[in-house]
């Protein structure tokens, strides 16, 4: 039991230690965006984030049927 705990510590060190190297050695000590719509491949595949994908189609123009319905509550 006691091996188990040792070596799970010595691996969590041992990540510390490389995301450690790894935010000194970026700029600013910064990240870059790990999202979709930030990815200049993606955009050039024309991958789009769910948030994208989902806003086109609810766009109005993609329904075979007109959402607003008129006064008596009947689709125009």
């Amino acid at each position: 039991m006691m091996k188990i705990l040792l070596i799970t510590t010595l691996i969590i060190a041992i990540s510390m230690a490389f995301l450690l190297v790894k935010v000194l050695s970026t700029k600013n000590g910064r990240f870059s965006s790990q999202h979709i719509h930030d990815s200049k491949a993606m955009r050039q595949r024309g991958i789009h984030c769910v948030m994208d994908q989902d806003r086109q189609m609810r766009h109005p123009s993609r329904f075979a049927v007109k959402e607003r319905n008129n006064r008596n509550g009947i689709p125009e």
